[in-house]
């Protein structure tokens, strides 16, 4: 039985996590953390790291960059492994997440999505093979009013893919209202749609003379995110330190 420790538990991930797990006899949600105490989740919802006293195999992070301070000040000394999910992060918690991956086994993913990551992969064959032949790359995401950072951690990770694929060359825009000029070849325009209950659409243009390809991702429903923390959660099990990402337990 794998036993979770949930960060950011009452949330809206949280909750779909805690859903994906009813259906799994090999998973248990052993206790959560959340900026408030509650018992009516069916496992105890702590507002404090320091009160839990439950036993566990992994953290899974569905939380808000504010809250992740105080998770990597915990995990320095439970030494679980921990699916770090939670996107916006700061260049020190990011620094600190690859300190602590000397000691610990961490998965970070800015998707959690089996399709998502495949995209990844996808794009970079496309960028390849099409950027020589004068294609501009563009990216625009949309998701729901309520997150909170822009652009999606979704859309940055396609960039960098993309960037890598093309030995580091492009340079993101987010804007161009501020300036009158043609559009540069080496960059890559990232936009940002925010309304609704959108659970995640990330498309990846490449716009060349006269034709367009386009590369899309279309999340129906958070369910998906759920379960691809679990895969990553299971994943972790018996793994050495160091950063992981979901191509690795996806592989």
């Amino acid at each position: 039985m794998l036993k979770i420790l949930l960060h950011g538990a009452l949330g809206v991930m949280g909750g779909n996590v805690a859903r994906a797990v009813e259906g799994d006899a090999g998973v248990q949600i052993v206790a959560g953390v959340d900026r408030i105490a509650s018992s009516t989740e069916g496992f105890p919802v702590y507002d404090d790291f320091s009160r839990v006293r439950e036993d566990f195999d992994v953290v899974v992070d569905f939380s808000a960059a504010a809250a992740v301070d105080g998770l990597l000040d915990f995990m320095e000394h439970s030494g679980k492994p921990l699916v770090l999910c939670t996107t916006g992060l700061s260049e020190l918690q990011l620094r600190r997440v690859e300190e602590l991956s000397k000691r610990t086994a961490i998965l970070r993913s800015a998707n959690m999505s089996i399709g998502v990551n495949l995209l990844l992969e996808l794009v970079q064959t496309a960028a390849r093979k099409l950027f020589e032949k004068g294609f501009d790359i563009e990216i625009a995401e949309q998701h729901h009013r309520r997150k909170t950072d822009a652009p999606s951690g979704t859309a940055m990770a396609l960039a960098d893919a993309v960037n890598a694929a093309l030995a580091g060359q492009m340079r993101y825009v987010y804007g161009r209202a501020d300036r009158r000029m043609a559009r540069p070849r080496e960059e890559i325009g990232i936009s940002s749609i925010r309304g609704g209950s959108i659970a995640g659409v990330h498309d990846v243009i490449f716009a060349g003379e006269d034709e367009v390809i386009t590369l899309n991702h279309t999340a129906y429903s958070r369910a998906i995110f759920a379960q691809g923390a679990l895969t990553a959660a299971r994943f972790l099990q018996g793994q050495a330190p160091g950063l992981y990402s979901m191509q690795d337990a996806l592989a």
